[in-house]
């Protein structure tokens, strides 16, 4: 077989370099539809609150020098978020509300008790670590900051509280 053209090494390249930065292949994602789709596929449109703080996750992310620094490179980076966030389809359900609240945290709105916080998980879900200081129950998602154990004061995800925004 013979060697790959530096053409097609260079095709190729730049197709990972795609994938790696978290744009479809076919098509590129502008930063307000990364941050779209990180709503609607972690919050599960379930409230306004929860997708703000999923945007506020990401931004978090963004601005930590530990993750990309592009929204569409933290959405996109592998096992980070919902499988397939980049390439699934999103149908019409919702979307409003979604594209609203993504254009407010472009705009700067962060959700007020997310803090620091980068990393979230469904809220029904319980682990073992003892590293993980919850901010915020919203949106079906438990927030939080890892911390050294010593700093952890919230160690199990606060019940959300009925009629209290945010909660």
């Amino acid at each position: 077989m013979p060697a790959p053209t530096p053409k097609l090494r260079i095709a190729a390249l730049s197709a990972l370099v795609l994938l790696v930065a978290g744009c479809g292949l076919g098509r590129r994602h502008s930063p307000l539809e990364c941050m779209e789709r990180a709503m609607y596929f972690e919050s599960n449109r379930s409230s306004r609150d929860g997708m703000i703080a999923v945007g506020s996750v990401v931004m978090n992310r963004v601005e930590s020098g530990q993750y990309p620094r592009s929204i569409c490179g933290v959405v996109g980076q592998r096992g980070q978020f919902a499988p397939g966030i980049m390439t699934r389809r999103m149908n019409d359900s919702g979307l409003p509300k979604v594209r609203e609240a993504a254009r407010a945290v472009m705009r700067g709105e962060r959700h007020p008790m997310i803090g620091n916080a980068m990393f979230f998980h469904a809220a029904s879900h319980r682990f073992g670590y003892d590293n993980m200081h919850y901010v915020l129950v919203a949106g079906g998602n438990a927030f939080y900051e890892k911390r050294k154990s010593h700093l952890v004061t919230q160690p199990v995800p606060p019940r959300p509280v009925e009629g209290v925004t945010g909660w």
